[in-house]
């Protein structure tokens, strides 16, 4: 606001304040005087008192009694209107001759646009929104305003920036890990020697510190000295000084030797997907459990591999990896890479040691130990191996199902050759996760360890799964989240593989089921609005395992794929995971893949759907012009919530079904809150289908009448559309069973008779 404005404001409550202290001045003493004439003639209101009081009083008394009383009201009321006239019309013009005649324009010239909104971060559409009420007749399109800038009085505004959780920042880059471990079951602990190859990531430095939780630290050295180096220990990272300053290009190794003890501490963390964060498990480890097996297993995700050795656990840091595994000889073990050599040693223990040679996430580290049946596969000349245990290894095959047809597939698909040397797969008891994609060797919870007969009953669960693990290979592990804020770079590309896996085995329509299957999951989670895809607000690391990474993330990319079309989808993965091959990644890298190939601006996309909340909800109606011949469409956007958007920019498909059901497509662009859309067509269609591709991700109340969705059930193509038919003839309250079994069997009788004419 301005000076001026202030100032007119001021004159303004002046003189309205003047011109109300005197008309209470005069309304007072009209008040008084009329009191004073009613006090000389109380003769009157005895009259007018006597005849309310004692209604046997003669009409006559009491009507000329009431006409006296009220004659002073009516002068009364009379003069006052006569003041109050005037002095209305007084403050009204006082009003606009104080209103400033400038100020922030809320309004400018009507505008539709051609291409889409340009999104904020928050999703939030910066050209405007339709001024008019959504039940104005007058379609969005044609009145089109800027929003106003209105904070609310009211609003407490905050003075701090909103939560974000950024990357991890490097000090040091981590080259190589190589670890020495062996175990004290009774105690449930691990003795370890780890020596790490660093460098400084671009400033010198003198020191590094490493994520190492709960250890007992024996000494630390640099690797092949014997003079102990200077260290600060907090319980949770190890600090260690170097005694000399180190810049970009000198490497440096050294040697931490203690013991971890996972389950000695006063507390522990977990959440509704990892539910314990202990690193290392020990199971049944004083075999008193006869019914269970003695194991040990590790889960790293999200930063708990730690709890075992020193690294620098992050997800975009990654290095190469040694482990040399010391164990009785009765149990067999895994670990990420291949397995080089297998020593048996005097004390009747066997150290067996395994290398990865490719550079990978210290999360993703991994051991799984027990007495395992190991059933053994090849595929393109590299080892698929199968842990169970024995009474299982009959049916190895089946619990791990089409595992070299999955990799086979997968890796013709995506253009891109399973990237590492082995893959491996182990069931372990009591996990405290579904399963976990550490690279090369993948951990599942016992419930996929069933027999051949069991797995008749579901074997889609154990598919799914394998396939979930197998793509993090590629997405994941290969090309890993930079943060857990873009965890859906892991994990919604993972959920999608298991589409793509079932419309290859299974077919389309099984397919989209699971999608459908899929999305109603993400939608429940999200009733609130939910949060954004990449989500850098989360309050903790843990709760990014929900169903916007997996289920939504999923979606997005069936919804992108569809987009941008089958050819470029899988094109623009290759690009993607060839420019990022061994690194790690944020979402805009995933998008400028896609623009790479496609040669199209994405980011309206990636805004709205990665970076902003929610999803849109629809109504959708329907109108016929019998005159014009013209077919119209409705769509409102009706979705709320905090920082969702209030305008979804949607690109559709639109079929069009003649009463022979032959169908013609158009394309639409919703980009308003309420838009129409207008279709000329040569007779009225038997059925108009908005988003025919069933594609996007969306809570949709589509007004179709009960022949719509008959026709809709027999004639269109996707499984999606025969279930919102029956779910819309379900809706359709006055529509029977027997006449929905007559309305499906006329238009079966209409579509036979159709095909005769044709022969």
């Amino acid at each position: 606001m301005t000076d001026s404005f202030h100032l007119s404001f001021a004159m303004y409550v002046f003189c309205s304040m003047s011109v109300c202290s005197a008309l209470i001045r005069i309304h007072l003493r009209l008040l008084a005087e009329n009191a004073a004439k009613l006090c000389k003639r109380p003769d009157l209101i005895c009259e007018f008192c006597t005849g309310i009081m004692f209604p046997s009083t003669t009409n006559s008394s009491r009507q000329l009694a009431t006409a006296k009383f009220l004659r002073y009201k009516l002068t009364y009321f009379l003069l006052m209107r006569n003041l109050l006239t005037p002095a209305l019309i007084i403050l009204i013009a006082l009003y606009a001759a104080c209103t400033p005649k400038t100020g922030t324009s809320t309004a400018s010239t009507p505008v539709t646009p051609n291409e889409p909104a340009v999104w904020d971060t928050m999703s939030k559409p910066l050209m405007g929104e339709e001024a008019e009420s959504e039940d104005a007749e007058e379609p969005a399109e044609y009145n089109f305003t800027d929003a106003a800038e209105i904070t609310p009085d009211d609003e407490t505004l905050s003075d701090t920036l909103p939560p974000y959780n950024p990357s991890h920042t490097f000090e040091h880059d981590l080259i190589h890990t190589k670890i020495d471990i062996s175990f004290d079951w009774p105690k449930k602990r691990a003795n370890g020697k780890a020596t790490l190859t660093l460098r400084p990531w671009f400033y010198a430095t003198d020191r590094v510190t490493l994520d190492a939780k709960n250890f007992d630290i024996k000494s630390v050295t640099f690797d092949g000295k014997t003079e102990a180096l200077q260290y600060d220990y907090n319980n949770e990272q190890l600090t260690v000084f170097l005694g000399k300053t180190f810049t970009r290009t000198e490497e440096f190794k050294i040697a931490v030797t203690y013991t971890a003890k996972p389950d000695e501490r006063e507390s522990f963390g977990g959440s509704a997907a990892i539910t314990q964060d202990k690193g290392l498990y020990f199971i049944n480890a004083d075999g008193a459990d006869k019914d269970k097996p003695m194991q040990i297993w590790t889960q790293g995700e999200t930063e708990s591999n730690s709890f075992w050795f020193p690294t620098v656990d992050k997800p975009n840091e990654r290095c190469t990896q040694e482990m040399y595994i010391t164990v009785e000889n009765k149990f067999k073990t895994l670990s990420n890479g291949v397995l080089v050599s297998s020593k048996k040693n005097t004390d009747g223990t066997r150290t067996d040691y395994w290398k990865m040679d490719k550079p990978h996430a210290p999360y993703l580290f991994m051991m799984a130990i027990g007495e395992y049946a190991v059933v053994k596969d090849k595929w393109r000349g590299i080892d698929v191996d199968y842990y169970v245990e024995p009474k299982f290894e009959p049916f190895a095959r089946d619990i791990y199902p089409y595992t070299t047809e999955m990799l086979e597939f997968f890796s013709t698909k995506l253009g891109y050759t399973y990237p590492w040397p082995k893959f491996s797969q182990v069931v372990v008891r009591d996990y405290v996760s579904g399963a976990m994609e550490n690279t090369t060797a993948v951990i599942f919870g016992e419930y996929l360890q069933k027999t051949k007969r069991e797995l008749l009953d579901d074997h889609m669960t154990n598919e799914k799964v394998v396939a979930h693990e197998m793509f993090h290979h590629w997405f994941g592990d290969l090309v890993t989240t930079e943060s857990w804020s873009n965890l859906t770079l892991n994990e919604g590309f993972a959920n999608y593989s298991e589409y793509l896996w079932i419309e290859h085995k299974h077919g389309r329509d099984a397919a989209d089921f699971h999608e459908m299957q899929e999305q109603q999951g993400y939608i429940f989670s999200a009733s609130d609005g939910g949060h954004p895809l990449i989500h850098f607000g989360y309050h903790d690391r843990e709760s990014m395992f929900d169903a916007h990474s997996y289920n939504k993330g999923g979606a997005i990319l069936n919804m992108l794929r569809n987009q941008v079309g089958d050819d470029a989808f899988f094109a623009a993965l290759q690009r993607y995971l060839k420019k990022n091959e061994f690194s790690d990644v944020e979402a805009h890298e995933l998008r400028l893949a896609f623009e790479d190939v496609t040669g199209q601006d994405l980011n309206w996309f990636f805004n709205q759907w990665f970076y902003g909340a929610g999803h849109p909800d629809l109504d959708i109606t329907y109108g016929w012009d019998e005159a014009a011949r013209q077919s119209t469409v409705t769509i409102t956007q009706k979705q709320s919530g905090e920082n969702v958007a209030r305008i979804f920019d949607l690109p559709l498909a639109v079929d069009i079904y003649d009463a022979t059901g032959k169908v013609t497509r158009e394309k639409i662009r919703v980009t308003k809150r309420s838009q129409t859309f207008t279709f000329n067509v040569p007779a009225k269609p038997a059925l108009v289908n908005v988003d025919a591709d069933k594609a996007l991700l969306c809570v949709k109340n589509d007004e179709h009448s009960p022949e719509e969705w008959a026709f809709m059930f027999r004639n269109a193509p996707r499984f999606r559309d025969r279930y919102e038919a029956m779910e819309g003839l379900k809706k359709k309250k006055p529509i029977s069973p027997k006449e929905l079994w007559w309305m499906l069997c006329r238009i079966n009788s209409g579509q036979s008779a159709r095909k005769r004419s044709t022969v």
